[in-house]
Order: structure tokens, then C-alpha cells, then sequence
């Protein structure tokens, strides 16, 4: 009975055949194919493939594990969260449906902990974070028992890997949360090593998807940005053709100091077609933009709060129109963009918009400017902007923020002598300041020194960022501090 009842709600009574009662897992070429078409964001035109393949084959169970992508790419990109609560349903439907499946075959564990951590993902998104915990653990318990009953299923640890490398990146006083709510323990070590062995599954339909996970680990977690570049580079991305490879390129193209690059590849994104919009890629290339100082960027923000449906980025990219205005010397539309913000997201970027609106007073310009120089790795022209400013007309937050500023340009330009002492100069006197200055200066005099293989002095360095508590940005560095900590030890 229970089954009769899902397959109707499934769209599928009247469908079954003849010896044809046992649910299956086959990811058939027309199956690949989708799954291809979904990572090109083709969403309509596979959602059309799925509901075709789902009437030939009812109890293929591989259509639920293709919907889940689907479902996943369509909150995702669009943050569009009254459709999440119409895939809600669907989302506990693929469940029952999965749960169908045959013990004995790899994929019934797998593309069940795929749904729930998609459907974590989503929730992380919304905010919804007991909720993402449940689902995380959850998946957490049916690959590990994946592993278990089926070692030599490499794919398991596509996913153990990076939930094992994430769990173990979290600082220490944040891991209450993971043990009261989850079962879930792991290292970056164990986990990078579980996404290497999952890399040598050639044969694997979603090889790819692990390359570009694992490079994206190595970024994140491993503190290894041109590494994670090189890995992506060699994969024959398509990024004229494909949104989602315009963005892993351009993503890791900005975050490794290749900002000419991003440029030149978001530029040339691929737009209209049959593909879902993807509005983000046009805030990437805003924030490319602003990093040369062009002030024409706050168009591709503008654009992208037209477009997107959701919460997240929203204030942020009022922020940087704002930018944009004082760039050209029009403190009137800053503080006019600044006026629109409003509560926002919990996302950083958005709780930092909304922090300086409060102030109500404009960044000074040009440590704005050498800020954003340096962020786009043109270090020569920021050091050159720093030398410009008067320090004797700075205010108090304004003066360590040059000494920060100059920490970070010297590190970029490889000097990192002299980035330690202004790094040790933020930390003494900003340790109790509420900007984030004085943490990331510790984390990264931290990674200068693990960069130089001196492993007891970016312990310290790692051990004082976890130990300075910003208003700002405190959760993303503590978890990178963290995750330097467990690669020294």
C-alpha cells in the first residue's frame, strides 16, 4: 500500500510492467545526459528530460538523485525562498522514493545522502541551520555506512571527504554545535585524503563534480590558492558556454590574484539560451571591475539586484554602487546608495554593508582604493596609494587600517618581513578594536610563516586569531585560523 501511494504521488500508477516491481538504480546514457544538462544550468529543458525518463522507466530511481541537482541549482541560484517552500514537498517525496531502493546496490545509500545534503545546503542558505544540521548528519550516517558495506564505491567519498575536511575546519569553540546536534567528527586531512581517493575513480560519471569540489577544498580549506587554480586550469572548463564553469574559473581566477582573468572570462559569460539566469556572475564581475578602480562596475550591481530574488548580496551590492560613486569623488550617492540598505541577510558581506551604513560616514577614499587594488592583486599601485595618504589626518580606526593595508601589500609583493611587523603592529594595537583588522592580521602572519615551513611561529600566529573576537567577519577567519592550525601540527 505504502508504495501504491507513492507512485501516485509521484506522477507513475498505471506505469509499472510486468516483472517490473523493483526499484533500481541505472545511470543510463540518457541519465548522464541530464546530468549534464544540469550542470550546463539547461534547468527546464532537464526537468523535461527527467519527467521523460521517469515515464520509460518508473523505478529508475537515478531521475530522484537528477531532480535533487535540479531542485538544489534552482534555490541556489535564484535564494527565491517561496519556491523553496513549494519544493519542500517534492524534496520529502524524493525521500520516500529513494528510501525504496535496494540495500544491495551503492547508489541506494548515496543518492539518498546526495538529497540531504543538497537539501542542507538549502537550508544553510536560508538560515536555517538545525534544520541543515539534521539533514548533514543524516547524510553523514548513510555514507559512512555507504563506506562501510561498499569500500570500493569511491564515489562515497566524494562526499564523506568533504563533509569529514568542512567538520574538521571549524574552531574549537564553535564545535559544541556539531556534537549537540550531530554525529559528525572528521579532519582536513582525512577529508582531503578521502576526496583523492574519490579522484581516482576516472570511470566516475560525476569525476568533474569531485575535481572542482577538491580544488575548491584546496582553496578554502588548505590554503592553497594557486594550487586549487592549477588543478581547475587542466580540467578543459568551457566558460563561454557553461555558467557554472564561469564562475569556478572566475571564483578561482579572483581569489588566486588573477583578476585580469576574471575579467576576461566573466566578461565573456554566457547569457540567455536555454539556460537559468545566473545573476551572481554579474556581481563577480562588478567586484572584478571595482578592483581596477572602474567605476562603471556599479552597473553589474545594479543589474544584479534586479535579477536576483533573494535576500543574500542584496545589501552588499549597495554597498559596492556606493563604492563605485566615491570613486569618482560623489560622496552624495554614496551616502544616497548607502540610505537603501536594510537588514539584509546574515551573510558577512551584508552585515558589513549594513555596519558602515550605520556609521553614516564614507570610508576614507583612499584607503578604499588601496583596498580594493589589493584585492584585485595590482600590489605595486595600492603601495603607491597608501603612499600617498597624510597618516597624521587618519582618524583611530582609519590609522590601523593603514597599518593593516601595508601589511597586506607587502605581503603581496613577497616581502614578508616587512608584512610581519606591520601585521604585529595591527594585532598590538588592535587587538580590542571591533574591526577585523587585528584577526586577519594575526591569521595571516600565520600563513606567511606556514608558507616559510615555521610551523611553532604560525601556530602562534593561528592560536592568536582565534583568540582576537571582531564584531566582523569572526566566524570566516576563526575557521581559517582553525584549519591552519590542523595543517602545522
Amino acid at each position: 500500500m505504502h508504495r501504491l501511494i507513492l507512485l501516485i504521488l509521484l506522477g507513475c500508477s498505471g506505469c509499472l510492467q510486468a516483472g517490473d516491481s523493483e526499484y533500481y538504480y541505472e545511470l543510463t546514457p540518457h541519465a548522464r545526459a541530464i546530468y549534464d544538462r544540469v550542470l550546463s544550468l539547461e534547468l527546464d529543458g532537464a526537468q523535461e528530460d527527467i519527467d521523460a525518463l521517469r515515464r520509460r522507466s518508473p523505478n529508475n530511481l537515478a531521475t530522484h538523485h537528477l531532480e535533487s541537482y535540479l531542485d538544489f541549482f534552482r534555490l541556489y541560484l535564484t535564494g527565491d525562498e517561496r519556491m523553496d517552500e513549494r519544493l519542500s514537498a517534492r524534496f520529502d517525496r524524493r525521500i520516500d522514493a529513494l528510501e525504496l531502493g535496494e540495500d544491495d546496490s551503492p547508489y541506494h545509500r548515496y543518492a539518498l545522502a546526495e538529497a540531504r545534503l543538497h537539501r542542507s545546503l538549502i537550508h544553510l542558505r536560508f538560515e536555517r541551520h538545525l534544520a541543515a544540521f539534521r539533514e548533514l548528519n543524516r547524510a553523514n550516517k548513510l555514507l559512512r555506512s555507504n563506506a562501510k558495506y561498499f569500500p570500493d564505491f569511491l564515489q562515497t567519498y566524494k562526499d564523506l571527504g568533504l563533509l569529514h575536511a568542512a567538520v574538521g575546519s571549524i574552531p574549537p569553540q564553535y564545535k559544541w554545535g556539531v556534537e549537540l546536534f550531530s554525529s559528525l567528527n572528521g579532519t582536513i586531512a582525512e577529508g582531503r585524503a578521502e576526496m583523492e581517493l574519490a579522484l581516482t575513480d576516472h570511470d566516475s560519471p560525476f569525476l568533474l563534480e569531485t575535481q572542482v569540489l577538491y580544488a575548491f577544498l584546496e582553496l578554502h580549506l588548505a590554503g592553497e590558492p594557486d594550487a586549487a587554480f592549477a588543478k581547475i586550469s587542466r580540467l578543459g572548463l568551457t566558460p563561454k558556454t557553461n555558467p557554472i564553469h564561469c564562475f569556478v574559473l572566475g571564483n578561482l581566477a579572483m581569489r588566486s590574484g588573477r583578476n585580469d582573468l576574471a575579467l576576461r572570462v566573466l566578461e565573456d559569460q554566457p547569457r540567455g539560451g536555454d539556460m537559468a539566469d545566473f545573476p551572481y556572475l554579474d556581481f563577480m564581475l562588478g567586484l572584478a571591475k571595482l578592483r581596477t578602480l572602474d567605476a562603471t562596475a556599479r552597473v553589474h550591481f545594479q543589474s544584479f539586484n534586479v535579477r536576483y530574488v533573494g535576500r543574500h548580496f542584496k545589501e552588499e551590492a549597495k554597498q559596492k554602487v556606493a563604492w563605485a560613486y566615491l570613486l569618482t569623488g560623489d560622496e552624495e550617492r554614496y551616502h544616497n546608495s548607502m540610505a537603501r540598505i536594510g537588514g539584509g541577510s546574515q551573510a558577512g558581506g551584508d552585515q558589513n554593508a549594513a555596519r558602515e551604513a550605520a556609521k553614516g560616514r564614507a570610508p576614507n577614499p583612499g584607503l578604499l582604493r588601496a583596498r580594493l587594488l589589493f584585492d584585485g592583486n595590482y600590489c605595486t599601485r595600492a603601495r603607491a596609494q597608501l603612499a600617498r595618504i597624510d597618516v597624521s589626518t587618519l582618524n583611530e580606526n582609519e590609522k590601523l587600517e593603514h597599518l593593516y593595508r601595508t601589511g597586506r601589500v607587502l605581503d603581496g609583493l613577497n616581502d614578508y618581513d616587512g608584512a610581519i611587523s606591520f601585521y604585529l603592529k595591527t594585532v598590538d594595537e588592535g587587538r580590542d578594536h571591533p574591526a577585523f583588522y587585528a584577526c586577519k592580521a594575526a591569521l595571516q602572519a600565520g600563513l606567511i610563516e606556514e608558507k616559510r615551513k615555521n610551523g611553532s611561529a604560525a601556530r602562534k600566529h593561528f592560536e592568536t586569531c582565534l583568540n582576537i573576537s571582531p564584531a566582523e567577519y569572526k566566524i570566516g577567519l576563526h575557521l581559517l585560523a582553525k584549519a591552519g592550525l590542523d595543517r602545522v601540527k
